[in-house]
């Protein structure tokens, strides 16, 4: 076949409308196919369904997390340094830190209505910018007395930050994946602590450097929480007018976040000093707490999978006896470095483990202003178990040189009797 120009014209028009039949089916489907996205998305909304994705969102919330861990792990050293350096005594120094403690239990009785009236994303962002002043207040101030209302202010946004961040990524997370994304955030928490030392060590605890640090970090996350897919969900009323019935319909994990506070607070106070009564060098001691803060945030995203998969309170019975036979291990594990080393690594995830599970059961059983509500009995608890913790940790080791690993076994055991008492909810 010979092709002529008037043969190939034919054929050019003849596989121009193919073509264009073929780009009317096209479009057709695809105004279909949005037609039932746009449907189905209209129904989840209806139904109450997340339809978009929440994991920036999720980043969001996870800085927030680390800039509440931050705020404690920096303030708490660099105050008590400077205190000291002024010529204050040990008196002034825990009355400072004691405003602290008041600021978060006089605030929590008031977030759930807070939150049920404006959600969780103005207290947030109101709270690091009130953590970003503080700070940058503190060395400024003419008198030292006003270090106690800023403390005070401290203590509160710290407060409101944990509560809200921690009701808001309960409330969006899916259920299939919530303890997995509570360890992110636990880790996150954790590395806050961490930072706090961190910063010190680099630029030392004297001006204002290591003040405009922290400050600077809080004014990161306010940008982080206006970004626009920062949409904040709805809160409904807490059911219960007081905080006193929540006691009694999450004890277990109120029990969990005062141990985890409790062991916390006793380890990074004495663990150094009870390594170094065991022969090792204050380098060696200080790095056998980094390596137990590396455990608690390396851990929490394999522990959290697994509760996601698990009977979640079997598995906190589980971490609950392995930490209280952990702990009892110490003393024959302190004179061998690598073994205390991998010890103390498993099982600062294993204890932190235990809050960072029941965090997932109770975004299980309460939603909303109760979800809030629960969230706030559980900052309280922290603040008691922060302020028992050295107290009895210095007791136990003034009794005996053992006296913090006993102490953190005692801790555990005691702990593990309310998951096997309460068989059903948090």
């Amino acid at each position: 076949m010979t092709w002529t120009p008037g043969l190939i014209l034919d054929y050019a028009q003849t596989l121009q409308f193919i073509l264009a039949g073929r780009r009317q089916q096209w479009f057709a489907r695809i105004r279909t196919t949005r037609q039932r996205y746009s449907a189905a998305r209209q129904a989840q909304l209806l139904e109450g369904v997340q339809t978009r994705s929440v994991r920036p969102t999720i980043i969001s919330l996870v800085m927030t997390s680390m800039i509440f861990g931050l705020t404690y792990g920096l303030s708490a050293p660099l105050l008590a340094l400077d205190l000291t350096e002024m010529g204050f005594g040990e008196n002034v120094i825990g009355a400072n830190a004691t405003m602290h403690a008041i600021g978060v239990l006089v605030l929590a009785p008031f977030l759930p209505k807070i939150a049920w009236r404006y959600g969780p994303k103005l207290p947030i962002t109101i709270a690091l910018l009130c953590v970003a002043a503080t700070l940058a207040l503190f060395p400024i101030m003419p008198s030292i007395w006003f270090w106690f209302p800023l403390r005070f202010a401290l203590g509160a946004a710290s407060e409101t930050m944990l509560v809200m961040s921690e009701s808001w990524i309960n409330h969006i997370s899916d259920d299939k994946s919530r303890t997995t994304t509570l360890g992110l955030y636990t880790a996150a928490l954790s590395l806050g602590f961490a930072l706090g030392p961190v910063i010190l060590t680099l630029v030392g605890p004297h001006g204002l450097t290591p003040y405009l640090i922290g400050g600077g970090l809080a004014l990161l996350a306010v940008l982080s929480v206006a970004m626009p897919w920062m949409r904040p969900p709805l809160l409904e009323k807490p059911t219960h007018p007081g905080m006193a019935r929540y006691l009694a319909l999450a004890p277990v994990a109120i029990g969990a976040t005062m141990l985890n506070a409790t062991l916390e607070t006793a380890g990074s106070s004495f663990l150094p000093l009870y390594a170094m009564h065991a022969g090792w060098s204050e380098h060696s001691a200080t790095l056998l707490l980094s390596v137990l803060l590396i455990g608690a945030i390396v851990l929490q995203v394999p522990i959290g999978w697994i509760a996601d998969r698990l009977n979640p309170r079997r598995l906190v019975i589980g971490l609950s006896i392995a930490a209280a036979c952990g702990a009892l291990i110490w003393p024959a594990a302190i004179g061998y470095p690598p073994l205390a080393y991998g010890l103390l690594f498993l099982w600062g995830g294993i204890f932190v483990g235990i809050y960072t599970v029941m965090m997932g059961v109770v975004g299980r059983e309460f939603r909303g202003g109760d979800l809030v509500s629960v969230y706030s009995v559980m900052s309280i608890a922290w603040g008691v178990g922060a302020f028992i913790g050295p107290g009895a940790t210095g007791v136990a080791m003034d009794i005996t040189k053992h006296g913090l690993p006993y102490f953190a076994a005692f801790a555990c055991a005691l702990f593990v009797v309310l998951p096997i008492l309460r068989t059903k909810g948090a």
